[in-house]
C-alpha cells in the first residue's frame, strides 16, 4: 500500500511559487513550492505578509479543478503498476500493490521505479508502506520518510494525522494529546465520548483493527494482458503488432471461458508517464482478432490527434472490461446452404461496430422498447453497441396496418375546428396546417389513461386515440387530451402520421 504527495519542483535558480485562495476576507497561501518553503513561507500566512518576506514570489491562483485533472492523469499512469488505484484529495494517491511486487522484484524497487518516473514530470514523492490505506497515507504525509517499524512510527505521528476536523483535533491538543500514541494509551470508550466517535474509529483505522477497502477508479477487467518491453517501442505499426498478439492471448481466454468480449480497450503507457486510450466496443460478443484489429485502426483513423509514442511505449495492455457468453456457431448446413439470417445478422453488426467506431459510440443509435403505454415514452435511442436491452416489439396481425406510426410529432401538434360526435366520438372534420381536413374513416379509440402512479398531485387527462384518413388519403393519429367527463373542453393533437 503507498500513498503519494506531488510537489512541483523548483530549481534554486528560479524565483519561488505559491498557490493562494480566498479565505474570508483575506488572500492566504494555499501550497507552496520548495523554494518558497526553505525561505520560510507557509501554508495559512497572508498573501500580504508572504510578499513583505519575500518580494519576489511569484503568486497563482489556486485551481482545484485543475489539481484533481492532475491527480487523475497521476493515478492513470500508476495503472501500470497495480489496477487498484484510487485517489486521496487534495494531493495524494493509494495503490494496492499486493501480488504485484513481483515484476519489480519487491517493494522498494517498485516505489523507487514511481519516484524515477514522476521525477521526470517534475513531481516530487512522499510515499510510505502500510499494512492498511489509512496507515500508509498517515505516514506519507507526516513521518517524512519510510519507517523500518510500521507500528512504532505510527505512534510517534501528531495527532492531526488522525484526519479530524480542526475542532478535534485542537481539543485532543489541549487536552495534552500530541501524539497517536498519546491518544491510543487512552481508553477508546473516554476517547469516543469526550472527542466523538469519529476521533475513535480514526484510532481503530491507524491500530489495525478497523479495515476499510479502497475504491479503485477504475474496476478491473474481467481479462486483462500487458506486455512490457525492456526497451521502449517506438513505432505505431509494431505497437499495433502488439496489440494483434495481445487480443490473441485475450480471444484463447475468452474461449476457455466459452466467452466474448464486447468492450475492449488497450491502454498505452508512454515512457515519459503518458498514458493514450484506444477503445472499442461492438454490438455482439466476438473472438475475432481480425475485426478488433479493423475496428482499432478505425479508431486510429477517427481521432482528433494521431497516436504519438514520444519516446516510445513500455508497457502496452489490452483490458476485456464487457464479456458475455458466446456459444458455437454453424454458419452453414450440410450442402452448403447457409443459416437463415446468419450472414446477414453478421454483416449488419459488423457495419454497426464499425461506423461506431468512426463517427463515436453516441451518433449511431438505435430504438428499444420502454416499459411504458404512453406513446412517446414507449421507447429509447439508445447506442447501437450498447447490450439489447430486455422487451419485444409489439407486432400487428398479419395482413392489418400497423396500430401506431413510426414518426411521432414531438411535442403534438395542437388541432383546431374539430367537429365530432359527442360525448367521445371521432372527429368528422378539423383544422390542421390551415387546411381543413374531412374524415373519410377513423378507427377507434384507443383509449391511455395517464401514469397517475407517477403523479400522485394531479389529475392527467385520459387520451382518446384515432387512426383516421381524410378525403385526400392522408393518415393521421390524433387523439383528444381528456374526456368530457374530466374537462369541459378537450384538446385535439395530431401525435403523428402514418406512411
Amino acid at each position: 500500500m503507498r500513498a503519494t504527495r506531488p510537489h512541483l519542483f523548483v530549481g534554486q535558480d528560479e524565483a519561488p511559487i505559491a498557490f493562494t485562495t480566498s479565505v474570508g476576507n483575506a488572500v492566504r497561501l494555499a501550497a507552496v513550492d520548495l523554494a518558497a518553503a526553505r525561505l520560510g513561507l507557509q501554508v495559512g500566512l497572508t498573501l500580504a505578509d508572504a510578499r513583505a518576506r519575500v518580494p519576489e514570489l511569484e503568486v497563482h491562483p489556486q485551481d482545484d479543478h485543475a489539481d484533481l485533472d492532475w491527480l487523475e492523469r497521476l493515478a492513470d499512469g500508476c495503472v501500470r503498476y497495480t489496477p487498484s488505484v484510487a485517489l486521496d484529495p487534495p494531493n495524494g494517491l493509494v495503490l494496492d500493490i499486493a501480488g504485484c511486487v513481483h515484476a519489480f522484484e519487491g517493494e522498494r524497487p517498485l516505489a523507487a521505479d514511481v519516484e524515477a518516473r514522476l521525477a521526470r514530470r517534475g513531481v516530487l514523492v512522499r510515499h510510505a508502506f502500510g499494512d492498511t490505506p489509512e496507515v500508509a497515507c498517515a505516514l506519507a504525509r507526516f513521518a517524512g520518510a519510510p519507517a523500518p517499524d510500521e507500528k512504532r512510527a505510527v505512534r510517534r505521528l501528531p495527532v492531526a494525522a488522525l484526519g479530524l476536523d480542526e475542532d478535534a483535533t485542537g481539543a485532543l491538543a489541549r487536552a495534552g494529546l500530541k501524539t497517536v500514541g498519546d491518544v491510543m494509551t487512552r481508553s477508546l470508550a473516554t476517547i469516543a465520548a469526550r472527542f466523538g466517535e469519529a476521533a475513535a474509529t480514526a484510532v481503530r483505522r491507524l491500530n489495525g483493527e478497523v479495515h476499510r477497502p479502497i475504491a479503485p477508479r477504475v474496476s478491473m477487467a474481467p481479462i486483462a494482458v500487458e506486455r512490457r518491453f525492456a526497451e521502449p517501442i517506438a513505432r505505431t505499426d509494431y505497437a499495433l503488432e502488439v496489440i494483434a498478439a495481445l487480443a490473441d492471448d485475450a480471444a484463447r481466454q475468452l474461449g476457455e471461458r466459452h466467452q466474448g468480449g464486447r468492450r475492449w480497450e488497450v491502454r498505452l503507457f508512454r515512457a515519459d508517464g503518458q498514458v493514450q486510450r484506444l477503445r472499442v466496443e461492438t454490438g455482439q460478443p466476438t473472438r475475432d482478432t481480425a475485426l478488433l484489429m479493423r475496428l482499432f485502426r478505425e479508431r486510429i483513423d477517427a481521432l482528433a490527434d494521431p497516436l504519438d509514442p514520444g519516446f516510445g511505449y513500455d508497457l502496452i495492455r489490452l483490458d476485456i472490461a464487457l464479456a458475455e457468453t458466446l456459444g458455437a456457431s454453424q454458419l452453414k448446413l450440410e450442402g452448403g446452404k447457409l443459416v437463415q439470417g446468419s450472414a446477414e445478422d453478421a454483416g449488419m453488426a459488423e457495419l454497426v461496430d464499425r461506423l461506431s467506431t468512426r463517427l463515436g459510440r453516441e451518433r449511431v443509435r438505435r430504438f428499444a422498447p420502454r416499459d411504458s403505454h404512453i406513446p412517446e415514452q414507449a421507447e429509447l435511442m439508445l447506442p447501437a453497441a450498447a447490450p439489447p436491452r430486455v422487451g419485444n416489439w409489439p407486432v400487428p396481425a398479419a395482413g392489418e396496418p400497423p396500430l401506431r406510426p413510426i414518426y411521432l410529432f414531438d411535442p403534438p401538434q395542437r388541432i383546431e375546428q374539430v367537429m365530432h360526435e359527442v360525448p367521445d366520438g371521432p372527429p368528422r372534420r378539423f383544422r390542421w396546417r390551415r387546411t381543413v381536413h374531412e374524415v373519410a374513416r377513423a378507427e377507434g379509440p384507443e383509449r391511455i389513461a395517464g401514469e397517475w402512479w407517477r403523479r400522485h398531485d394531479a389529475t392527467i387527462p385520459t387520451r382518446d386515440y384515432y387512426r383516421i384518413e381524410d378525403r385526400r388519403g392522408r393518415r393521421l393519429w390524433i387523439f383528444r387530451h381528456g374526456l368530457y367527463a374530466e374537462q369541459d373542453d378537450p384538446a385535439w393533437y395530431v401525435h403523428g402520421l402514418f406512411a
